[in-house]
């Protein structure tokens, strides 16, 4: 049986001093981004997205001679990854398919403690495009993680036992989860998946402390509430419109946004006459309400599941002076 390998080099050596650190995160540390390049901190780096590196020990010069120090093996086969690891103090934080998750060492690849959160019968779950994991959050001496199941489960981080473990939505009616949450203002951000099938995708935020939701935004609107009249009535319920991929945040503006998913069912629109908000769309909301201050809708009426679940880079651009 050919066995899946979970690769975490070339990472340099260098930035991992490889003993399980209990140093604390905080919301300024998340903030501060990659203001200590040896730190992966959120699941792009830091909160605009952009996933770029400061760190300048490997440049064109020596790009040549990297080398895998270690290989990690997860023993799953038959499954993909596609998570990004937390990187603190010398240990990697990374979840996996199935709703697994380890810690090891980032300098010799020992696994310091691993976690799966049993599934219910795979018979039960609805989960569109693999079963996969992209990462964890992180806030104080806990880890967050979102599960195939449509639950969000806060870990601790020095010895990966079960903090909390909410639900998010009902895994039976389309509900999964295969996103990093996002950490923001003290509070958990998480998406779900499930756009394929006859759900309505929403976005929420978490009190990390005790898993209490602060607020949900939905994605595709009800009777009455702004963007309603752009579904028919009979629909709305089963609109879609996924969260599935992690968004990001401008402090300054206090605005995170996300992206959203396709319409359902995907590809015939004639029951579901309209724009379709807020599918196909970016989103951007106050951080502190989950209240709707603007949205681009890149595809109304989307009849081709083209998503709009690109992760925002925020940037400041001269365009034309």
């Amino acid at each position: 049986m050919t066995r899946r390998l979970l690769w975490m080099a070339p990472l340099l050596a260098a930035s991992f001093g490889g003993a399980l650190s209990a140093q604390y995160i905080s919301s300024k540390d998340l903030l501060d981004g990659l203001a200590n390049p040896s730190r992966w901190l959120t699941y792009s780096g830091d909160y605009s997205g952009r996933r770029h590196s400061p760190l300048k020990e490997v440049d064109r010069s020596n790009v040549g001679r990297l080398a895998a120090q270690w290989t990690f093996q997860t023993g799953l086969a038959g499954h993909k990854f596609e998570a990004t690891p937390i990187a603190v103090d010398g240990v990697l934080y990374v979840t996996g398919p199935m709703n697994h998750a380890w810690a090891v060492d980032g300098k010799t690849g020992r696994q310091i403690w691993r976690y799966q959160r049993q599934l219910p019968p795979v018979s039960e779950l609805r989960v569109c495009c693999g079963m996969v994991n992209r990462g964890f959050a992180i806030l104080g001496d806990r880890l967050f993680m979102t599960t195939l199941d449509a639950h969000l489960v806060a870990l601790d981080r020095k010895t990966g036992t079960v903090v909390w473990d909410i639900e998010l939505g009902e895994h039976t009616q389309g509900y999964a989860s295969t996103g990093a949450p996002l950490m923001v203002d003290g509070k958990v951000i998480v998406g779900v998946a499930g756009g394929e099938f006859a759900m309505r995708g929403f976005l929420d935020a978490y009190d990390p402390a005790d898993g209490k939701r602060v607020w949900r935004f939905w994605t595709v609107p009800a009777p009455g509430e702004k963007g309603a009249e752009t579904w028919p009535e009979e629909v709305w319920e089963r609109g879609g419109g996924p969260t599935w991929l992690t968004g990001t945040f401008d402090p300054e503006l206090n605005l995170l946004y996300w992206g959203t998913g396709n319409p359902n069912p995907d590809f015939y629109g004639a029951d579901r006459q309209g724009d379709n908000l807020y599918t196909n769309a970016l989103i951007a909301l106050d951080v502190a309400t989950g209240t709707l201050r603007w949205h681009f809708q890149f595809t109304p009426h989307d009849e081709h599941d083209w998503d709009a679940n690109q992760i925002p880079v925020l940037a400041d651009l001269t365009v034309k002076g």
